[in-house]
Parts: C-alpha cells; structure tokens; sequence
C-alpha cells in the first residue's frame, strides 16, 4: 500500500507542474474521425471489447496512447494507429474525449453481489484491496494519479484487461499495481467485479 501511495504522489506531482501542457478539444475533434471507428462518435464503443472513452480523464487516455505509441503497451490495433501520433495529437485527443458526457452502462443480476462486494470491500483471503480505493466508491477515479474513470465501462473491456493483467500480457501499470491485484482473483472474481464496474453508476445511488 505505501508503493501505491508513493505512485499517486508522484503522478500528482507531475500533472500539477507547469510543464504538462493541456489539450485542445476543438482540435482532438478533427483528428478523431478514425478514432470513432471502433470508439464511436460519442465516444461509445460498438463493440463489447472496445473501451468506452467519454468522459475518461484526460490523464489517463493521454498515458495509454502514449504506451501504445512507444511500446509500454502493445496490442496489434491500437499499436498501429498510435505510431504517428505526435505529443500534441495525443493531448488535443485525450482532452476531447474527457469533455464528452459520460457513458452509463448497466450491470446485469447475475453475480451483481459478488462484484458488489469485491469493488467495495476486496477479497481479504485472497489479499485483494477493494477497487474503490483507488478508483472511488462511485467509480470516477483519480485523474492526478492517472487512475482511470471505470463507471459505465463494457464488461467485457474491463474483464479482458484484468486476465490481460494477471497474464503479465499487459504490463503498463505503475508499480505492477493492477498485476499484483489481477494475479489474485479467479475468472469468476473478474466477471463479478467487471460486470458490477458497468453499472456503477446505478449502484452508487442505491
């Protein structure tokens, strides 16, 4: 947990310097036309697999282009359309999608208690802290410390990204946070919180 902390100082630091310039979301607008192909003009994926982005911190989708582009993260789609991307595409990008209005999903029935109760409370057999520590109890996150919004976000997105944690396929997170974290839960722990994650925003106001 001090590790944890230690990242989030740093990653506030760094974001409340001077030296880290904002996007401009008029411009991210006309270099988005691809983008919408698989994250939609409203920034709702149309398809499962794909992330939502509206309303994700700018922050976050500036540090996950930026991985594809350099190669702390790979995947064989988004590596490609990250290559030529230029510092300022990537900010005027990731400042457009953060002004979109946020997604709103909706969790189903099934295994709701479980993901319930592994987002809000972790797994303490298992050693598994609770997703809200670091994301909040409404799921908004925290843009200072680059952790990503995950309220309304496609089940299977974020279940694929937990496996792909546990796997070591993916390997950009701080601190090998999220590995430590994924390495811990079953398949059924993963669609139970994946599931829940997707209708945050309803359980939130029970």
């Amino acid at each position: 947990m001090k590790n944890w902390l230690v990242v989030a100082l740093m990653a506030a630091a760094w974001f409340a310097s001077p030296t880290f310039a904002e996007g401009d979301a008029a411009a991210g607008q006309g270099k988005a036309a691809v983008c919408s192909a698989c994250h939609g003009a409203d920034g709702k994926s149309i398809q499962p697999a794909y992330p939502n982005l509206a309303g994700q911190h700018a922050s976050y989708i500036a540090k996950q282009l930026t991985d594809y582009r350099d190669g702390g993260r790979v995947n064989a789609l988004m590596s490609g359309q990250a290559t030529n991307l230029s510092d300022q595409d990537i900010l005027d990008l990731s400042a457009y999608y953060a002004e979109m209005p946020k997604i709103e999903g909706a969790a189903i029935d099934e295994n709701l208690t479980l993901g319930m109760n592994i987002y809000r409370g972790g797994i303490t057999a298992a050693g598994v802290p609770s997703c809200a520590a670091c994301h909040g109890p409404t799921g908004m996150g925290n843009p200072a410390a680059v952790w990503p919004a995950l309220s309304g976000q496609n089940t299977q997105y974020t279940a694929d990204q937990l496996r792909y944690f546990r796997s070591g396929e993916r390997a950009n997170d701080p601190n090998a946070m999220m590995r430590n974290v994924a390495k811990r839960m079953t398949d059924a722990e993963i669609d139970a919180v994946a599931n829940y994650i997707s209708g945050l925003h309803d359980a939130a106001t029970e």
